[in-house]
């Protein structure tokens, strides 16, 4: 086997013992959907809609902290570092507005969604589909195992 192919199998059982990026990935997912729902609702005034966002924000919300809280055991196990701090940040902005949108849907009727709980829901979505498209993982362990490979050599 070459060194090539050996950096990528110990990338791949590296990376698969990962614990955050799932939970990263739920919680992303409720948020963006949050996006979809509130859009329903401005679209039909339906209550249900609003309360499909209300539910969505607050299990995603509920989901993050608990990646919050794998990340932590991820980094202090040694698995999941170091940090990419690009998308711990989009990932902090996402949630510091998903937090201000639940208590904007907190509100009563139509002023609950329509504009604000709208345009958080969509800066959120935005932020959480560029972390997506990056992998939904805070850390970055290839760059871990390619600096471990080169003090190896």
């Amino acid at each position: 086997m070459n060194s090539f192919d050996q950096r990528s199998a110990r990338f791949r059982s590296a990376r698969q013992w990962l614990i955050h990026p799932f939970f990263v990935s739920l919680g992303g997912s409720l948020l963006i959907a949050a996006f979809g729902s509130d859009i329903m609702y401005a679209q039909t005034s339906l209550m249900e809609w609003s309360n499909a966002s209300d539910w969505l924000i607050t299990v995603g919300l509920l989901l993050a902290v608990l990646a919050a809280i794998a990340l932590l055991i991820d980094v202090l196990t040694g698995r999941g570092t170091p940090i990419s701090w690009i998308d711990f940040v989009l990932l902090a902005a996402a949630a510091v507005l998903s937090i201000v949108n639940a208590f904007v849907h907190s509100r009563d009727a139509w002023t609950s969604v329509v504009p604000e709980g709208i345009w958080l829901s969509g800066i959120a979505a935005v932020l959480l589909l560029i972390v997506g498209i990056r992998g939904w993982s805070v850390t970055a362990p290839e760059a871990r195992l390619l600096r471990d490979e080169g003090d190896r050599s």
